[in-house]
């Protein structure tokens, strides 16, 4: 087990340096000029003298005045060292300008996490174990219908029903505008902007994940071990949740993996519609006005996430199924 672990995180570091290559390789591709994007356009017809000079200094701050490969080498090794660059729209180092953002996506993609599974990890098992009768039907249909419809979709209906017809929740925002709060009183005031978009997000995924543990039990319960604990006299719950359910959890951990990876990414499409502010939608600027420094730090960021994702997949493999051999 240690020296699996000890060769996957010398893979880590090699796939994470070839990847920055590549990213930061196809990033200095893209036309534009970060450095002009920080300047004051109309300065350059008043006084281009003092917008020259202005935009030696931004290319100087940026980095973007040396050769390619020293670029490249500076960027890498600040990074490594926390420093993640100065971002060119919000004229701000890239760490205090994400802060905010990484917190209320994680704030809102973690409660998601919890409600998703929490609901169709049950639902999957049961509809698993009713295989055919009219709660699997009914359940099965509305997943197909969740499973469809895009995200946009049940936002705009999730706002007519809570915001217009019933205004009982806002639509944008984190917090109420000018609020000034503290302790429970802000808890409330986000708990009520986050409802929305949390409604959204969990019914966007319920019927894809339902979908999937429903299937996941239904090829466990197929299995021969299964028929010979019921014949041993084994209770039916003990069958399903410590046999079936445990041999399930394989297709499960995969899953599981995916969410946490996203927890950190944001959604840009449920962020911008409901205007929160998240590193889904930052990133999103951030490429609309190319700064490269905030997008380059957070692709590399979930570059290191995925791979340790990937390490820790795997190493559930071995907790939820012994049988399982890292090799």
């Amino acid at each position: 087990m240690i020296r699996y672990i000890a060769r996957r995180l010398l893979y880590v570091v090699f796939v994470f340096f070839i990847v920055s290559i590549l990213m930061f390789g196809i990033y200095k591709m893209v036309p534009g000029d970060p450095a002009r994007m920080m300047l004051d356009t109309s300065i350059a017809n008043t006084d281009p003298e003092q917008y020259n000079k202005l935009y030696q200094e931004a290319r100087e701050r940026l980095g973007l005045d040396k050769p390619i490969v020293v670029q490249y080498v500076s960027w890498i090794g600040n990074m490594l060292r926390g420093d993640f660059g100065y971002s060119s729209q919000y004229r701000m180092p890239v760490i205090d300008m994400v802060k905010t953002p990484m917190k209320n996506t994680i704030l809102l993609n973690l409660a998601s996490l919890v409600l998703v599974f929490g609901i169709t990890i049950p639902l999957g098992i049961v509809t698993a174990v009713k295989q055919y009768s009219v709660f699997d039907t009914v359940v099965q249909v509305g997943t197909v219908v969740g499973y469809s419809l895009p995200a946009f979709i049940i936002s705009l209906v999730c706002i007519f029903f809570f915001a217009v017809k019933f205004p009982i929740f806002p639509i944008s925002g984190v917090n109420t505008a000018g609020f000034t709060g503290t302790g429970w009183a802000k808890v409330l005031d986000t708990a009520k902007h986050m409802a929305l978009p949390l409604l959204v997000m969990t019914l966007s995924s319920l019927g894809g994940i339902t979908r999937y543990v429903r299937a996941a039990m239904i090829d466990v319960l197929r299995m021969e071990y299964i028929r010979t604990a019921r014949a041993k006299g084994l209770r039916e719950k003990v069958v399903i949740y410590s046999h079936a359910f445990r041999n399930a959890l394989i297709p499960v951990v995969t899953i599981v993996t995916g969410w946490f990876v996203g927890v950190f990414g944001g959604s840009v499409v449920i962020e911008s519609i409901f205007m929160w502010n998240g590193i889904g939608n930052v990133l999103f600027t951030a490429l609309k006005q190319q700064d490269f420094a905030v997008v380059l730090a957070m692709q590399m960021f979930y570059v290191v996430l995925t791979l340790a994702g990937n390490l820790i997949m795997d190493l559930g493999y071995c907790l939820v199924d012994p049988r399982v051999k890292l090799e």
